[in-house]
């Protein structure tokens, strides 16, 4: 038993004598470390650069004194006649071709119409068009497709129309179309 007791005390000074031993260490190296922060902190100075200086305002004179003021009614007065001007020549090229009676070709997509042919009859122009396997002869002045498709030209290889379509807008344009001879086709 003495054996045992005495193994404890050993162990229990060898274990006192390190605890202090790092105490003593670590309390030093604190200390170190707490005098090079305050070192540094007293060497390291901020870099502030000056702001630069704000620039002088200068008026400008008003030039526009004679002009048509922007928020007049007047300007408000040429803007809707210049629409309303635009808005009845739109009117005037469409309303001509809902006032007519619709002819046969025109339910047709113009896709689906096809020139195979065309001949001349009594001095004037034909075109020969194939739609569903049924063959239309059409001459200078006949519509043709959905888009109000006037026929204005038709040549040994070709058929010119004018259509009149609507743009994003909403106005309605004027705008060119051909069928071109399909040769060879079934």
């Amino acid at each position: 038993m003495k054996r045992t007791g005495m193994k404890k005390a050993i162990g229990l000074l060898l274990t006192t004598v390190v605890w202090l031993g790092l105490t003593a260490c670590s309390s030093s190296e604190q200390e170190e470390l707490q005098q090079w922060m305050v070192e540094q902190r007293n060497l390291t100075k901020p870099k502030i650069e000056p702001l630069p200086e704000p620039t002088k305002f200068s008026p400008q004179p008003y030039t526009q004194e004679g002009a048509l003021e922007p928020f007049s009614s007047q300007k408000l007065t040429q803007a809707l006649n210049r629409d309303s001007k635009q808005a009845t020549s739109n009117a005037a090229l469409i309303a001509p071709e809902l006032n007519r009676r619709k002819e046969p070709l025109e339910a047709m997509p113009l896709d689906a119409v096809a020139m195979v042919g065309s001949l001349v009859k009594v001095g004037q122009p034909v075109a020969l068009v194939r739609v569903d396997n049924l063959l239309y002869q059409v001459r200078i002045g006949n519509y043709l497709g959905q888009n109000y498709g006037r026929i204005t030209k038709i040549t040994e290889t070709e058929v010119g129309l004018r259509e009149i379509v609507q743009d994003a807008a909403g106005e309605w344009l004027e705008r060119p179309a051909t069928l071109q001879l399909q040769e060879g086709s079934k």
